[in-house]
């Protein structure tokens, strides 16, 4: 049975305040070098990170990009409503998923980089004009809050390559060495800045997996 992503993204992540807003459970198995397990999910062995040519940097700018691929492919095309549309009252709408695991990168990226988040640098959180913090990425949110995220496409995927950029402007520089520094020490163990980043790529990956799968379904309906 094909089930709908339920409201909301759940977290029993360390509890914190805005500030220390948690991130996903899954980090809590992360292992304390990142280079090793960004290796595991390569195949290449730690140290071999030039692979007919790719470094570590190419590698999380290919990552990064299939993300983008993923998001362009959920969004494009569709009408305001669509992405607004939700399979049952508490399932998640394409456009709450996007713009979650938007607000995830941006959010993760610019604290590991030291700097601040495109959804306030820019101006995104006013021209967004949801009724919520700006600080809110979506996790513990509920449906009604769901239901205030409403958004043109162009809108939605302006802001979402906006982070791209920043995003790949910061990992372009990153070096296999640069993946162990631990960036998040309430964990146990910490949580590496590799770990971090694989984390943020399977998070969004996932979201847009599943922002993909209702709009299949919507065009299935549509016939």
């Amino acid at each position: 049975m094909l089930v709908a992503p339920l409201s909301g993204a759940r977290s029993s992540s360390p509890a914190g305040d805005a500030a220390t807003r948690p991130f996903p459970l899954r980090e809590e198995a992360a292992t304390r070098s990142g280079v090793r397990r960004i290796a595991l999910i390569t195949g290449m062995a730690a140290g071999g990170w030039q692979a007919d040519g790719m470094d570590i940097a190419d590698l999380l700018v290919d990552a990064f990009g299939r993300v983008r691929e993923a998001v362009h492919g959920a969004v494009a095309g569709l009408t305001e409503e669509q992405l607004a549309a939700r399979l049952d009252p508490e399932a998640n709408s394409i456009a709450w998923l996007v713009w979650h695991l938007t607000r995830v990168q941006d959010d993760h990226v610019a604290a590991v980089a030291g700097i601040e988040q495109v959804y306030t640098a820019k101006g995104w959180a006013k021209r967004f004009d949801f009724p919520f913090d700006d600080a809110a990425i979506g996790y513990g949110q509920s449906s009604a809050d769901v239901a205030a995220v409403r958004a043109d496409p162009a809108l939605l995927l302006d802001y979402y390559e906006d982070v791209h950029r920043q995003t790949l402007e910061y990992v372009r520089g990153l070096t296999a060495a640069d993946l162990d520094r631990v960036v998040d020490e309430r964990w146990d163990p910490p949580v590496t800045l590799g770990v971090r980043l694989v984390s943020v790529v399977d998070d969004d990956l996932e979201h847009a997996g599943q922002a993909a799968f209702v709009r299949g379904v919507l065009e299935r309906r549509r016939g």
